[in-house]
């Protein structure tokens, strides 16, 4: 049985005394504990003020974005090494927005997972269509090419720590939603994939997140699908009581 996790990616929001103010919250709201994994993935000027707080709770701290190298003249940029010293556990990669504004590629998406990998992070790695690509009847073609190239060459031994999220462009911040069984048939899908590229026993341990706007409203009925396993948060993860309460429909 795969163990859910629910990650919040806050994006470009919370100074670090309000970092510090949500993490708080947020374990104050989840009182014992949680029977899935947790993780918040806070702008990387809040990283260093929220991972003492989060020392020794079942929150694990994550980052938006790596680099592929370890150091180097590369202006603006952190690689995995800087991350895991901070305290990171996870890394998203190639988030949608990423995609659009930064000219992020399947390449770079590769190269950035296998930098996490060798660090020692878990890599979340983002796939998903846009409405364009959706109307005309190409999800599954995108979403196969975003898998099979930015998961590519990735050593036997690190597929149990990797981590893909499904995030259909059309519902990111837009406030729509893949219905349940949209969503199920584009995971099964990226289950069926990964059996081919990494074998069958891999691809039923690999988690597989649902990253289109998850919301306390609909977050247990999208992961009681078999094949959705937890939730890539991005609006309801900035207000401590929804983001745990789709922690807890996790259960």
């Amino acid at each position: 049985m795969r163990k859910k996790l629910v990650a919040g990616n806050w994006k470009m929001h919370k100074t670090r005394k309000e970092a510090a103010d949500l993490v708080c919250a947020i374990l104050a709201e989840l009182g014992g504990g949680s029977s899935c994994d947790i993780a918040v993935c806070p702008p990387f000027t809040a990283l260093d003020t929220v991972a003492p707080l989060l020392k020794g709770t079942p929150v694990a701290l994550g980052a938006q974005n790596v680099h592929w190298e370890v150091h180097g003249a590369f202006t603006g940029e952190i690689s995995a090494v800087m991350l895991k010293e901070i305290g990171c556990v996870y890394a998203i990669i190639g988030h949608s927005e990423r995609r659009q504004y930064f000219g992020e590629t399947d390449q770079t998406v590769n190269a950035r997972a296998r930098a996490a990998l060798t660090a020692g992070l878990l890599p979340i790695v983002c796939v998903g269509e846009t409405l364009a690509q959706r109307d005309g009847g190409e999800t599954e073609k995108v979403v196969e090419a975003q898998v099979r190239r930015g998961l590519a060459d990735i050593p036997a031994d690190q597929w149990s720590r990797v981590v893909i999220a499904y995030e259909p462009v059309w519902a990111i911040g837009t406030g729509r939603t893949a219905t349940p069984q949209q969503a199920q048939e584009v995971h099964a899908l990226i289950r069926r994939i990964i059996a081919e590229m990494a074998g069958a026993t891999v691809a039923q341990g690999l988690r597989i997140l649902y990253g289109g706007s998850m919301k306390p409203a609909n977050a247990r009925e999208l992961m009681s699908r078999p094949d959705i396993d937890g939730g890539l948060i991005g609006g309801a993860a900035l207000e401590a009581k929804s983001f745990v309460d789709i922690v807890r429909a996790s259960a």
